[in-house]
């Protein structure tokens, strides 16, 4: 009997143990990353079908292009009528009379109101302006955007190479750690030289855990712009960062291909073009508009059914829209300054940026190449002389802070070509 509670304990036990590895299995699982890998044109495609900011520009677009079909429209015409209801104490006299005369009175009539001085051709120029004014505006949030995406990639991936280096390199000291423990627990060392490793070993895990920071961040911007929120998805860029970009034209022919492309500066010049069509627009409106109606009167005239036609028009004597017109005129000037602002602003933008990517191509040129080639192979070899105490403390210790160094330079100069690309296209918007 005993036996049996003994075995029937176990058995919960066993149940109970069974249950809570289970559940921290499944916990452990929901704690662990899924990794989307993503080239940077799989990453466009995403960030173009699901951002939320490009959707809103998208239904302004198609709202400036309602409005153009709304211009196109004429004005509704107007009924206007009077029925006589009562006279003499009679109400709705509108029996024939002995003789065949109509007794009763009404009156009615139609109006067309008649845009004059081409002020619906102007209008429906002016909504087309807009129209596209819309368009360039969603290419400008598109260019920017892009932009960030491209810079998030690009850094996503020069943190994930420098992290791999930072793991290689504590996995070294790791192990070059645990093998000194046993020369010091055998006294073959002494402890400083023990200690000066293990507070390399802890600067090196610091800066492991401050690039994590600065990954999740990145990846935080990169996912906003993808309208990725699951928390537990990391967006890796499957291409590693390299030294090579294509060399670009030369820098008139960009500047000439800016100034067809570039959505901001097209934006000023049609922001010019607006004016100037609403210039027109208030000049046209000195022009009185003429509102003509045919009318029919029965029995409230000379004769009893008459037929008349009315035209009606304002007289321009105290209100001739000159203020409109100044304030048009001033702002067209302002806008034709901001233009010529922009033309400038974008020469020397894509001057800068041109110059910025020759001096990071002529950085990264073969013999560098080389040289960070062969100071991996030495620091390779420097680990393993300094594991068999052919070289001193001192000298492992330099030598490997100026390899981390000059590492990170490399990834750090590899990014800043990526980045220097980006910038000049960003500006020519190609």
């Amino acid at each position: 009997m005993e036996y049996k509670k003994s075995l029937s304990r176990r058995k919960r036990y066993l149940l109970a143990f069974a249950l809570v590895f289970t559940i921290g299995n499944a916990a452990l699982a929901q704690q662990q990353q899924d990794t989307l890998t993503l080239s940077l044109q799989q990453t466009e495609k995403v960030f173009t079908d699901s951002n939320l900011v490009l959707l809103a520009q998208h239904y302004n677009v198609d709202a400036q292009k309602a409005l153009v079909e709304q211009a196109k429209s004429w004005q509704n015409p107007t009924l206007n009528t009077d029925f006589g209801i009562a006279a003499d104490g009679k109400f709705l006299q509108y029996k024939k009379n002995a003789d065949g005369s109509y007794n009763g009175q009404y009156y009615i009539q139609i109006q067309q109101l008649i845009l004059t001085a081409k002020k619906r051709g102007k209008l429906i120029d002016i909504a087309n302006t807009n129209t596209r004014i819309s368009e360039l505006q969603l290419q400008d949030v598109l260019r920017n955007l892009r932009y960030q995406l491209h810079q998030d990639y690009y850094t996503i991936q020069q943190q994930l190479a420098l992290l791999n280096i930072y793991k290689g390199q504590s996995e070294q000291l790791d192990n070059l750690l645990n093998g000194m423990k046993a020369q010091l627990d055998a006294g073959n060392i002494a402890r400083k030289d023990f200690v000066r490793i293990q507070a390399l070993v802890i600067s090196l895990k610091q800066d492991i855990t401050e690039l994590k920071k600065s990954l999740a961040d990145s990846e935080n911007d990169l996912k906003t712009l993808l309208q990725i929120k699951d928390a537990h998805l990391f967006v890796k860029p499957t291409e590693h960062l390299t030294g090579e970009v294509p060399m670009p034209d030369n820098l008139e022919s960009m500047v000439n291909v800016a100034m067809k492309t570039n959505p901001y500066y097209l934006l000023q010049q049609w922001q010019t073009t607006y004016q100037q069509q609403n210039l027109s627009y208030q000049k046209a409106l000195k022009t009185p508009d003429i509102t003509l109606g045919p009318n029919f009167d029965r029995n409230s005239n000379f004769a009893p059914n008459y037929v008349g036609l009315g035209v009606s028009l304002p007289l321009p004597v105290f209100n001739k829209n000159k203020g409109n017109i100044k304030s048009a005129e001033a702002t067209v000037k302002q806008q034709q300054a901001i233009t010529q602002s922009a033309e400038t602003e974008l020469r020397n933008n894509i001057s800068n940026a041109y110059q910025k990517l020759l001096l990071s191509i002529e950085l990264g040129n073969g013999t560098q190449k080389a040289f960070y080639k062969d100071y991996t192979e030495i620091y390779n070899n420097m680990l393993e002389s300094y594991k068999q105490r052919q070289i001193n403390l001192l000298e492992f210790l330099d030598f490997f802070n100026d390899y981390s160094d000059s590492q990170k330079k490399l990834l750090d100069q590899q990014l800043n070509l990526q980045l220097a690309h980006e910038e000049l296209q960003y500006h020519v918007a190609r």
